[in-house]
């Protein structure tokens, strides 16, 4: 149990390392802002922003990945807390024997020699050593049932310090991979404010598709009471929301937020990041797509969307750009994953 505590610890921080140098090394390569990059027209500036939102998709789902191992750490170190309370409270039992058997320790010395002294036949001494004797044994395996209780207690605790340290440490990671982010969302929203309101929407169009109309959930080819039919009517009426990093509703959302967001309503638990979503459910390719399945894009995957059926999403897809319906013929494309059915 030490041995896989240990291991899972191990684990967790190499995964956490892996993606704050990941993260780290999108960020360093984000595309020049619009100011520095001295772009030759305004078509070319829309490019270069558009080519910022997709970075940016990449490092906030590794934020979201850095997000559930917090947690993970959080829930390692509140079990490991509560599994040194049981060993501090089976050391605790044996206290009081261990306060008798130092009071009486001297008091069976005594005993030896009298048995020796008072026995009136060696059948006597005899009978009364043995019974000294298997007094004595219980009293040693007190002492070694207390003394390995007491080791138990002791390295829960080393593994409840360590395993609050780690949440704490990456705790810190997560909030300066936080920072980092969003100092760059504040950049590459100011780049997209510089541009006309036309080029802003060829940004839109490039980065999260053509907006299309949002049809009525009950046109849909989805069959109703569903959790599919659920979701999809809750996604569709958060159409026009804004797009905001770690945002799951009600007022707000980014991409797996919004999915998250929509399955939850129809009973369904979601992992927070996109990547988490695409390892669950049943992998299906494109022709294969129904309504209700999440759909995923971009290697590594770091963006997904909700299937509404005739060939359409709606989805989060970046800042400046609202939740919307749109093709999921989009570039990208992976492959979808269905929850139910």
């Amino acid at each position: 149990m030490q041995s896989q505590r240990r291991t899972t610890r191990r684990r967790s921080r190499a995964v956490l390392a892996v993606g704050a140098a990941l993260m780290a090394a999108a960020t360093a390569t984000l595309s020049p802002t619009v100011a520095t990059a001295a772009p030759a027209n305004a078509a070319q500036a829309a490019e270069l922003v558009a080519q910022a939102a997709q970075q940016l998709t990449v490092v906030e789902a590794q934020v979201h990945e850095a997000e559930e191992i917090v947690a993970s750490h959080h829930a390692a170190a509140v079990a490991a807390g509560a599994q040194a309370q049981v060993a501090r409270q089976a050391l605790a039992v044996h206290e009081p024997q261990l306060r008798a058997i130092a009071k009486s320790s001297f008091q069976k010395q005594e005993s030896r020699v009298a048995a020796f002294l008072t026995s009136e036949s060696a059948e006597d001494l005899v009978q009364r050593m043995a019974t000294l004797d298997v007094i004595a044994a219980h009293t040693n395996s007190v002492i070694a049932e207390a003394s390995a209780a007491r080791a138990t207690a002791e390295q829960a605790e080393a593994t409840a310090a360590q395993a609050a340290a780690d949440a704490q440490a990456s705790l810190e990671q997560l909030k300066g991979q936080q920072a980092e982010v969003q100092r760059r969302a504040d950049e590459y929203q100011s780049d997209l404010a510089r541009l006309s309101a036309a080029e802003q929407d060829r940004v839109s169009t490039l980065v999260a598709g053509p907006k299309l109309a949002t049809p009525d959930a009950s046109d849909l080819p989805v069959a109703p009471n569903g959790a599919a039919a659920t979701a999809i009517q809750v996604a569709l009426s958060k159409v026009g929301l804004p797009y905001r990093m770690g945002a799951s509703g009600p007022g707000a959302f980014d991409c797996s937020g919004l999915t998250s967001y929509a399955y939850a309503a129809a009973g369904v638990t979601l992992p927070r990041s996109s990547r988490s979503q695409a390892q669950i459910g049943r992998q299906v390719t494109r022709a294969e797509l129904q309504p209700g399945d999440l759909v995923f894009y971009y290697t590594p995957i770091s963006h997904v969307a909700l299937y509404i059926g005739d060939g359409k999403i709606v989805h989060a897809r970046t800042y400046g750009t609202p939740l919307s319906v749109t093709t999921v013929d989009q570039g990208g494309f992976r492959y979808g994953v269905r929850l139910t059915g």
